[in-house]
């Protein structure tokens, strides 16, 4: 097992990514701790998980004084953490153009992705650099790359969030810390039937089947990553196997970005 011994904190554990992570984490041997706004939403991950492998708390990931206090109570619960994973949602609102898409729902993604990853990500690299070692890692998706029209803020969230995450790593490498993310094109399992096509694909003047038509046409594999599959890849990066990686993002787009 990957992680076997490894403790590791998923922050949005309750989304379809974070739940993905979260099984397969613990099944590679991972104590999974999971934090989310609300414990009912966290319940049935940690449930089908069982045992004493996989832990809840509510933790609001805008606060920092929350965050702070859950990275401590699990450092003084397990010793220590290995892995700090921030899988939450960015509120995003897609399917207009920027000229016509209130200044609101433009900003929320990129001020709540920039403030949770912030906070989340540097309480991680001071208590990883006392013990020094640790991962730090991030999902992100193709607009940070591709020119996506009809994406809104979540672009500009994302490509805000690699940043950091550039900087943090030149600073927490010396320390012992890594931090690598994640570059998704998104699972279908993550957005349902119905929610990614109706947004987009009747503003860009085609049926729903079409649109999702053009963005597998976009992948070199003709198809999108399964959920299963990115977390397989988190596994890796996480893991002592990719311990000379950081500061890199892992292309998981089934080539819609070619490296």
């Amino acid at each position: 097992m990957l992680l076997e011994g490894k403790t590791a904190i998923i922050y949005g554990a309750a989304g379809h990514v974070g739940g993905a992570v979260a099984r397969v984490f613990a099944r590679e041997g991972a104590q999974v701790f999971l934090a989310g706004r609300t414990l009912e939403a966290l319940a049935p991950i940690a449930d089908e998980i069982g045992g004493s492998d996989a832990h809840t708390a509510q933790v609001d990931a805008t606060d920092g004084s929350s965050v702070e206090r859950h990275f401590s109570s699990v450092v003084g619960q397990a010793g220590g953490v290995d892995i700090s994973f921030n899988l939450i949602g960015l509120e995003d609102v897609q399917g207009q153009e920027l000229a016509g898409l209130p200044l609101e729902d433009y900003m929320r993604p990129i001020e709540l992705g920039a403030r949770t990853h912030f906070l989340t990500a540097t309480a991680a690299a001071r208590h990883m650099a006392e013990r020094g070692h640790g991962v730090i890692m991030a999902l992100t998706a193709t607009p940070t790359r591709l020119a996506l029209p009809l994406v809104g803020g979540f672009g500009a969230a994302c490509a805000a969030i690699e940043g950091m995450l550039r900087t943090l790593a030149a600073e927490a490498g010396p320390k012992g810390v890594r931090v690598c993310w994640l570059r998704s094109a998104g699972s279908p399992e993550s957005f349902g039937p119905d929610v990614a096509v109706d947004s987009n694909a009747r503003p860009a003047g085609l049926g729903d089947s079409d649109y999702l038509e053009v963005l597998r046409q976009q992948t070199l594999m003709k198809r999108f990553p399964r959920l299963v599959e990115v977390a397989e890849a988190a596994v890796l990066i996480a893991s002592d196997r990719a311990s000379a990686m950081t500061g890199a993002a892992a292309n998981v787009t089934c080539g819609q970005i070619v490296d």
